[in-house]
């Protein structure tokens, strides 16, 4: 239980972002989604965290859409939660 917590916490802290919109689209997926997605989904999120905020944003907001599938696929799910 320990190790789940302090996983959270870690992921909690990379989705504090320098954007505000980006905050909030990253906070609410792992408040309401991430612990009930499969393993190749939770991967793909952790694998969004690495980017920089220029390209998270580029693909929440702009045009770009990733080439990896999973990684397309975690950020329909947080876009469509946003209403995006």
């Amino acid at each position: 239980m320990t190790q789940n917590v302090n996983i959270e916490r870690r992921l909690r802290w990379q989705c504090r972002r320098g954007m505000l919109e980006l905050d909030e689209l990253l906070q609410s997926y792992l408040d309401r989604r991430y612990a009930h997605a499969d393993a190749s989904e939770q991967d793909a999120f952790r694998a969004l965290l690495k980017l920089s905020d220029q390209e998270l944003f580029d693909y929440f907001f702009g045009a770009l859409v990733p080439l990896d599938p999973q990684l397309r696929h975690v950020i329909e799910h947080i876009r469509r939660a946003a209403g995006a």
